[in-house]
């Protein structure tokens, strides 16, 4: 991806306006209402994200060479292990308390560094690793209270299946990363981004004999603004990087909770538990302290380069 000017605060800005995009995108599935096929949501959310995508494309002049890929099967790949994220992570949003999913979805960068450590083999140092469990212990400190239906503790199922699918789709979200990260070594940011919305559509199709109902028109309105602010926000938070350094603007995906907090107590009735305070802290706490971490060592790492002397 080219990089313009650099401009820290407009980077920052790009970012936040991403995540407050993405909570509005959550906002509008959970009111949708209940009883709507998690492949319905899905489907909704993947292809009314294309028109945004789309329209950007064609503004650019980059929507001829858009889907000209040189791997297939790897956006085929990237796109059926990230539709089951998405609904994994749908069926969860739709069952349990907005704040809480947005928490228990901090998960998935944390796992996405294990995941890279094994299947790329990028080094990952005691201090990260360190980290990485500690904002494990954090997530299952929000989940515990939902799991405990499943040790005879009570409970509502429907909370505790949601709060599994939200853990699953943080897992399989972080494998889709490991893929984004191979298919980038090869493709444009615009195509990986349009090949995803695509086939998440077309797979979500598949869904369509299992549950599938007539939508009333205030669920359809919802849907298609879910997937429309999808789409925005997608484009935000490509557009961001081109500004700021990822170890900059990283920090500011936390400010999702404080929004998922406000909008979750103001329309859903939504009250915080305090394990779940607690876990979300410990787990933002070691999210950024990966982040800096990975500033540091990219400082020293450049650092390090401008004092090599040449040789011959």
């Amino acid at each position: 991806m080219d990089r313009d000017e650099p401009n820290p605060l407009l980077g920052i800005a790009l970012k936040v306006s991403s995540v407050l995009v993405f909570v509005a995108m959550s906002t509008f599935i959970k009111s949708a209402g209940d009883g709507i096929a998690t492949g319905q949501i899905t489907f909704y959310r993947s292809a009314f994200a294309m028109v945004p995508i789309l329209c950007y494309l064609a503004v650019k002049g980059d929507l001829a060479t858009a889907f000209k890929t040189r791997d297939p099967f790897g956006h085929l790949i990237r796109g059926f292990i990230g539709i089951l994220a998405m609904s994994c992570g749908f069926y969860g949003l739709t069952h349990l308390p907005l704040p809480e999913a947005i928490a228990i979805g901090y998960a998935m960068p944390l796992l996405a560094v294990v995941f890279a450590a094994v299947f790329l083999k990028e080094v990952v140092r005691i201090y990260r690793w360190s980290a990485v469990i500690v904002g494990l212990v954090g997530v299952m400190i929000i989940t515990y209270p939902r799991l405990t239906l499943f040790a005879g503790g009570g409970g509502e199922a429907g909370a505790a299946y949601g709060a599994l699918a939200v853990l699953l789709s943080a897992a399989l979200g972080a494998t889709a990363m490991v893929l984004v990260r191979k298919l980038v070594m090869n493709e444009r940011t615009h195509t990986i981004v349009l090949y995803f919305s695509l086939s998440a559509s077309l797979f979500s199709l598949l869904t369509l004999p299992f549950g599938w109902e007539p939508l009333t028109w205030r669920a359809f309105l919802f849907l298609m603004a879910a997937g429309f602010c999808g789409g925005v926000a997608q484009l935000l938070l490509t557009q961001s990087y081109r500004y700021a350094d990822m170890s900059t603007i990283a920090p500011f995906e936390y400010t999702s909770i404080v929004l998922g907090l406000v909008i979750g107590y103001w329309l859903f009735d939504d009250v915080p538990t305090v394990t779940m305070l607690i876990g979300t802290a410990i787990v933002i706490s070691a999210g950024i302290f990966i982040i800096l971490r990975e500033h540091r060592l990219g400082l020293e790492r450049r650092a390090a380069r401008k004092h090599v002397t040449p040789q011959g």
